[in-house]
Formats: C-alpha cells, structure tokens, sequence
C-alpha cells in the first residue's frame, strides 16, 4: 500500500474512532442534557448522536492540520444523513429506531469516504498538528 493510501485510511479509521469516543464519553451527559430541556424526542435523540460524533471528530481533525473547510464538509457528512433519517421518521415512512439508527450510522460511514474521495488531496498526506494552532490558514503537505 502506498504512503499516501495509507494516511488516507488512517485518517479515515482515527476519525471513525474519535467518533466512537464521543459517544461512549459524551452520550450519557448529551443525554441528560436534553432530559432537562424537555427535548426527549426521537428526532432530538437523532441530533444528539450525530453531536456527540461530531465534535471529537471536528477536534481532532482540527488537531491534525485540517481547515475549516474539510470540518465543515465532514460535519455536513454526519448531519446530513442525521436529517435524512429524521425526515423519513416524521413522514412515517420507517419509524423502526434501530433500522434508522443503522441506515444513518451506515450513511454517515459512507458520506465520510465520499467527502475523502472528493478531496484526496486533503486527506492522503500527513498533516502535522501544529498547524491546528491557526486553523483558518490553508492546510498544507
């Protein structure tokens, strides 16, 4: 496997495990958070999950040298598959919470090699940490 191959599916498997971690250590607190709102839907469920992946995942690609640009494009590769799945919900179309949690876990998974593919550039060579200091500037090899 080439250099380049291998960066891009060790960013892929470190963003796939920040997700995890965030919601093995952000769930519970999401959660209750949301108890306390009143915001117990299953749409808000929906939300909060995608959050809770979002977050380390945007943490640590800013950690590693990625702009503003790639975190956004990859935050809308978590939320847009979360909105799909809530609009399929509330039309009554599915409404089995664990057939919809997957299909959104599955797209989401899928959504974010889309976003790597587009962009190979941005995701096959090593980015360094330091540059997660100045995140706006542009990211560089």
């Amino acid at each position: 496997m080439s250099q380049p191959a291998k960066h891009f599916l060790r960013h892929y498997l470190e963003m796939v495990a920040a997700m995890f971690l965030g919601m093995a250590i952000l769930g519970v607190p999401v959660d209750r958070a949301l108890d306390a709102l009143g915001a117990t839907s299953d749409e808000f469920m929906f939300l909060g999950m995608a959050t809770t992946m979002t977050l380390p995942m945007v943490g640590w690609m800013l950690y590693r040298g990625h702009g503003w640009r790639a975190n956004a494009e990859m935050s809308a590769s978590m939320f847009v598959p979360t909105f799909a799945v809530i609009g399929v919900l509330a039309a009554g179309l599915l409404t089995d919470l664990g057939v919809l949690m997957i299909v959104e876990h599955v797209v989401m998974l899928l959504a974010m090699a889309g976003v790597m593919l587009l962009r190979p550039e941005e995701y096959s060579h090593h980015h360094g940490h330091d540059a997660a200091t100045t995140p706006a500037s542009p990211v560089t090899t």
